[in-house]
């Protein structure tokens, strides 16, 4: 399986001719994208093989801070475009997709192999609570905005400034948390790197060697992202797709397959408290950290971004909340579970498609 999407690399050569040929737009899109896939578990494998040189606990933080990498990148690169729609969807999309997509083939394809599987009710009553505070701090600025407006635009800008701290200071308080807290009362929001490497017999990369690849593979992940933005709006005209489901549907997928196909592996390895720990943890370093992150970056490119999203976005929020919460609640999974979550996500794309 590793050896088919390192292969994948192959991809990143053809986007560079293409880009140099001037080439289809909607042909840059799908070989930009499939060379992202790799790139984004080469640059997770970086985090993880230097996190192994700094510590358990800088290197928790390491994989916590990088976890989202790729997709930051791309969006950092949509907003420098101006495509300010594109990235508040792709916030939305990675939230839903990571909590009714990933968890939801983790569950299923767990279930299936394994039956019934448990996890700590403390794990998912924590994860519940720190999707409900980002679920608040996403909503404040779209119900609030139109009245703090009356008063100015740097009124707006400022509330969502003080939001963004806001859900960056209850981030900071999770990851201490997950720290600090004896091994029974983490939050599960640990990635699963150290497990990988300690169940392969290679021995971790140099630090030398771990830094080298990280380097590089931004540099090559924030190329890719120039062309596969670049390649959006043409690919609109041509598809007749809406910014809306591009942003929610496609872009989180090429940015998190990665990190999705680890969440099943370990699912399947009957590893459910990790394979949640890595698809809510996901959800919330988006939510709580990613998002509040983007609103000052935008400020700094001068595309201001604002947390406002519009309702029927938010309205997919709860929903993903709240079913994903239920399903958790007993401290159980089924198979059944896993796939009522996707076929919340599938209902939810139709949706976004058609708008």
């Amino acid at each position: 399986m590793l050896r088919f999407l390192y292969g994948m690399l192959v991809f990143l050569p053809v986007v560079v001719v293409a880009e140099l040929l001037h080439g289809d737009p909607v042909i840059i899109f799908i070989t930009s994208s499939l060379a992202i896939i790799p790139l984004a578990k080469v640059l997770g494998d970086a985090t993880e093989n230097l996190a192994h040189h700094t510590g358990p606990r800088i290197g928790g933080l390491l994989n916590a801070t990088l976890g989202n990498a790729a997709e930051l990148i791309i969006t950092i690169v949509a907003l420098r475009e101006g495509l300010v729609e594109v990235v508040k969807a792709s916030i939305t999309g990675s939230i839903i997709g990571n909590i009714l997509l990933v968890l939801g083939f983790a569950i299923l394809l767990g279930g299936l192999k394994n039956g019934t599987q448990k996890f700590s009710l403390r794990t998912a009553s924590t994860n519940a609570s720190m999707m409900t505070l980002a679920i608040i701090g996403l909503a404040v600025p779209a119900i609030f905005g139109p009245h703090v407006s009356s008063h100015g635009e740097l009124s707006v800008i400022e509330m969502n400034a003080a939001v963004a701290i806001a859900l960056v200071v209850g981030y900071a308080l999770s990851i201490v948390f997950s720290l600090t807290a004896p091994v029974d009362q983490t939050m599960g929001t640990s990635e699963p790197g150290d497990e990988v490497l300690e169940e392969s017999s290679k021995p971790p990369w140099s630090l030398r060697k771990s830094l080298l690849v990280l380097l590089l593979s931004v540099l090559a992940m924030a190329y890719l992202s120039e062309a596969l933005v670049g390649s959006i709006e043409p690919l609109l005209k041509v598809s007749g797709m809406s910014e809306l489901f591009v942003g929610i549907i496609l872009i989180p997928i090429i940015g998190n397959a990665a990190e999705h196909a680890v969440a099943v592996q370990v699912a399947m390895k009957n590893k459910m408290e990790l394979a949640i720990g890595v698809s809510m943890g996901s959800s919330m370093q988006v939510a709580l950290f990613v998002a509040p992150l983007l609103v000052f970056i935008s400020l700094l490119v001068g595309k201001p971004m604002t947390l406002a999203f519009n309702e029927v976005e938010l309205a997919a929020l709860g929903v993903s909340v709240v079913i994903a919460s239920l399903i958790s609640l007993d401290g159980e999974s089924n198979w059944l579970e896993g796939a009522l979550l996707l076929l919340v996500y599938a209902i939810l794309a139709f949706g976004f498609f058609f708008v």
